[in-house]
Order: C-alpha cells, then sequence, then structure tokens
C-alpha cells in the first residue's frame, strides 16, 4: 500500500484521478520488460485495468505479478510517478455490468470515439486486472 498523505503520494494520487492513460509495465518469463499504455480506473486502493486474453501482459502477469506503472512527465523531466505493485487476473471474462460507473463515465468519450459501448470494449478487453500498489517513487 502507498500512503497518498505524504508529498509525493499527493502528486500521485491527483495523476491516479486525472490522467487518462497510464504506463504498464509488465516483465516475460526471461526477464524482458514490456511495457504499454493502458486505460485504468483508481478504485479501492488498486488500478484496475482491461486487458486482451491472448496477449504478452496476462501471460507476464500470470508469470510474474510484480509489474510497474508510469506517468509521462511534465515534458521537462519532472512531474515523474512510478508506482510498482502486484498485479492480478481478476476477471476472466467481464460482463459490462461488473465494470465500475466511474470507469464508464472516465472514458465515454474515447468509448464513443473508438465506436464502442462498454459490452463491445469488453469482448476485446475482457480480463480484468487489478493492480495494488507496494512502492511508489515521484520527483
Amino acid at each position: 500500500m502507498i500512503d497518498l498523505t505524504t508529498e509525493s503520494g499527493a502528486r500521485a494520487a491527483e495523476r491516479l484521478e486525472s490522467e487518462l492513460v497510464l504506463w504498464l509495465t509488465t516483465v516475460t518469463r526471461d526477464g524482458q520488460p514490456q511495457t504499454s499504455p493502458v486505460w485504468f480506473l483508481w478504485i479501492d486502493d488498486e488500478i484496475l485495468l482491461f486487458s486482451r486474453a491472448n496477449t504478452p501482459r496476462p501471460r507476464n502477469i500470470r508469470a510474474n505479478p510484480c509489474v510497474a506503472v508510469n506517468f509521462d512527465s511534465d515534458g521537462d523531466g519532472g512531474g515523474i510517478v512510478s508506482i510498482e505493485g502486484q498485479a492480478r487476473i481478476v476477471r476472466e471474462q467481464t460482463a459490462a455490468a461488473d465494470v465500475p460507473p466511474a470507469y464508464v463515465e472516465k472514458y465515454a468519450v474515447r468509448l464513443a470515439a473508438n465506436g464502442w459501448t462498454m459490452a463491445s470494449m469488453l469482448a476485446d478487453y475482457p480480463l480484468e486486472i487489478r493492480i495494488r500498489p507496494t512502492r511508489l517513487r515521484a520527483w
């Protein structure tokens, strides 16, 4: 668990609430880091995201649940927030009714721009993944 009441924790909390994309890094069985941008929601002291099923991301998490998430910098090398954590696959087949309303609200415009409803997005991204933060670095 990370302490969001510290100065660096407050910066992380603001980013977790306001950002639309974070960079998730998982690690292959042979130790190769793989980073990809993901939509996410900060909820219940965890990062929630959805993933395609037959891709490296879930294979990597099953093999090694240690992950890192990062936000883009402020463009000048500041505003860095990096969070390490433990990932787990919560659901293999997520139904639209299982998605928190805050996630649907957060991405409503982007879902529409992609021609998706929540249900059709979940047809492509059915895995619910949650990340429990264990370490925070912010500067």
